[in-house]
């Protein structure tokens, strides 16, 4: 039996208590973007996704130095995020350290954060 496949495949990767998650996956829902919510606080980042996303966005961009688990961290795990290894070990470790929500679609990373102008323009 044929199923009708979306035009796009969309993932929204977060965490469910991150206020900004929220407000993209309301953003989302309002609009009516089919999208598969990935908890990586649950389900977990691999270093061959991680590396995926990398295709697209700088490591430097993934790791969020501004969140609360960032400044959470010691000073010698801080450290190791500055080589690509230790970034993202560090990310596996403690996906809380990832910029959030991670939307990838079609298997490519298309934004990180929530930006309602971005959304619109790339939900349209």
């Amino acid at each position: 039996m044929a199923t009708r496949k979306a035009a796009n495949t969309i993932v929204v990767y977060g965490i469910p208590n991150c206020d900004t998650v929220k407000k993209a996956r309301v953003w989302l829902e309002e609009h009516r973007v089919e999208f598969e919510f990935h908890d990586f606080k649950k389900a977990g980042v691999s270093e061959p996704l991680v590396r995926d996303w990398m295709k697209d966005v700088p490591l430097e961009s993934l790791v969020n130095r501004r969140g609360t688990t960032w400044r959470g961290l010691s000073d010698d795990m801080k450290a190791a995020a500055d080589s690509e290894a230790g970034a993202i070990a560090l990310m596996i470790h403690k996906p809380s350290v990832i910029k959030r929500p991670v939307v990838v679609v079609n298997g490519r990373v298309k934004a990180l954060g929530f930006a309602e102008d971005q959304y619109a323009a790339l939900f349209a």
